[in-house]
């Protein structure tokens, strides 16, 4: 049994790899490469270059922008507080960061530090109340958090469990509405399928005690991102569209969200019925919601925000939308933060606020979230080279790209093993290894296929990493390995890393 699964394992990876050939040939082999590998096994790219920085990214007339921190691992979504603190959420490590408030005023935070940890994969986060929210991979739940001074305090309590998190789109992303409700979003399992669990492709809504958990709207393969505009407290979200349908085609999506409201997925793709389900939609389906904006298809939209600080004239009915970028297209898209502005008819436009994220042939990131403190200061999270831009209100005498130097990091901890005494360490890496070659795993990762195993303690410790090998990201298959056995394998990595290191 075991000798089929791993031909199965194999030849998964064989049918990945020439898939990974044909939607990334020229041009630009070397970037689009890098591409897959982050979104396809979490590869990530270096620190920004100060010189690359101010050569490629350029911010839209009236702005400046700063290198604000990095060296921050898998970063994803960001929060700022009414004090000028930014927490910033990290899935493959379990915690979630805090970068204090800029107090010296030196345009960078004053600390990089870890604020919650031995979580279960977190992502979307918001305060209400005098509580920090937490949407985990499989739950929510909540801590008392103190604003003013940056503190949690009392238990972490989780409030709703057993939310799916196998398959694709594992991330939750939760928001605090102004209707007092929390807005929890939840992706598909797959590219596109019928799903057998109700709760995924939905946006669904809670009350602040995790009571009342329904689920609000349907047919959303992956809203990351969500947002209430300010004049009408109308719920906006994004949507990223399937793929394999070629490069144009489906569009991305922004939707405006209602209750009971459907908007189309796996049948229709915007309101073009889907070739493989569009047969399948059921007679009696709510009527499609078509999107309020298409974006380009495969750019991946992510985090929405609508200014309401914004010191700059035609910002007044504005948002700013993270595009992630393609990765499943012959000539990549996206990489940019754009702006979205609604008219007096009701329709949106799209123009170009932060961009030079990928440019001939240089790939230093990929924006994931926006967020605007109190003060008019935007912020950008990058989970390709760990990084947070800070975009403020510039004067005429300031250059559009600023990068003072150092930028504040943080210092990860190499001491990953400190729980296993010698003995312990080498019988758990022992196993560990046994695991390694049975299944093949340097046939990928030794052979520049997967994601060099270098590093790994700056993103992981042996919690979260036997965590990912439960649900990794595809095409990294996930193995049939037990508690005990994902741990044995972790330890062994970071055994195998350090002992590497020490050479």
């Amino acid at each position: 049994m075991k000798i089929l699964r791993f031909i199965i394992y194999v030849l998964i990876i064989l049918m990945a790899t020439p898939f990974l050939l044909v939607h990334y040939g020229p041009p630009g082999v070397a970037t689009t490469s890098k591409v897959a590998l982050h979104a396809l096994v979490g590869y990530g790219g270096d620190e920004p270059d100060a010189d690359l920085v101010r050569q490629q990214l350029h911010v839209a007339d009236g702005f400046r922008l700063n290198l604000y921190a990095s060296g921050l691992g898998k970063i994803r979504f960001l929060r700022t507080t009414e004090a000028g603190d930014i927490l910033l959420s990290r899935p493959r490590t379990g915690d979630v960061l805090m970068l204090t408030r800029d107090a010296n005023q030196d345009g960078f935070p004053d600390d990089v530090r870890v604020l919650l940890s031995g979580l279960t994969r977190p992502h979307g986060m918001d305060i209400l109340d005098g509580w920090l929210y937490i949407a985990e991979s499989n739950a929510v739940g909540k801590i008392g958090f103190n604003v003013e001074s940056g503190e949690v305090n009392g238990d972490y309590i989780r409030i709703i469990e057993g939310l799916g998190d196998k398959g694709n789109h594992w991330t939750k992303t939760l928001r605090a509405g102004p209707d007092g409700w929390m807005y929890l979003s939840s992706g598909s399992t797959c590219n596109v399928c019928e799903e057998d669990d109700p709760q995924r492709a939905t946006i669904m809504r809670f009350k602040p005690d995790g009571s009342e958990l329904s689920v609000y709207a349907t047919g959303l393969r992956n809203s990351v991102g969500m947002d209430w505009a300010p004049w009408s407290n109308e719920l906006f979200a994004t949507d990223n569209g399937r793929d394999l349908l070629g490069d144009d085609f489906p569009p991305c999506e922004l939707n405006n969200i209602v209750a009971g409201g459907f908007y189309g997925w796996p049948y229709i793709n915007a309101s073009t019925p889907d070739p493989d389900f569009g047969a399948k939609l059921p007679s009696d389906a709510t009527a499609n919601r078509p999107p309020t904006f298409e974006f380009n298809a495969h750019n991946a939209p992510l985090g929405i925000t609508f200014l309401e600080h914004s010191k700059r004239a035609g910002f007044d009915r504005s948002a700013l939308v993270a595009l992630h970028g393609s990765w499943n297209r012959s000539i990549p898209d996206g990489y940019k933060v754009v702006v979205l502005d609604w008219q007096t008819d009701g329709t949106v436009t799209e123009r170009d606020f932060v961009t030079g994220f990928l440019q001939g042939g240089k790939l230093l990131g990929r924006p994931v979230d926006v967020a605007e403190a109190s003060d008019g200061s935007i912020y950008i999270s990058d989970d390709y080279s760990g990084s947070v831009y800070r975009v403020d209100v510039a004067d005429d005498s300031q250059s559009s790209v600023s990068l003072p130097n150092p930028v504040p990091q943080l210092v990860a901890s190499v001491d990953v093993l400190g729980a296993y005494n010698s003995a312990e360490l080498r019988s758990v890496s022992a196993q560990g290894k046994q695991l390694y070659d049975q299944f093949n795993c340097f046939s990928c990762h030794e052979q520049k296929i997967g994601k060099p195993l270098i590093n790994l303690h700056e993103s992981y410790n042996v919690a979260s990493l036997a965590d990912f090998f439960s649900a990794p990201t595809p095409p990294m298959p996930a193995f049939p390995l037990n508690a005990d056995e994902r741990e044995a394998l972790a330890v062994y990595l970071f055994d195998h890393e350090l002992n590497n290191n020490q050479k």
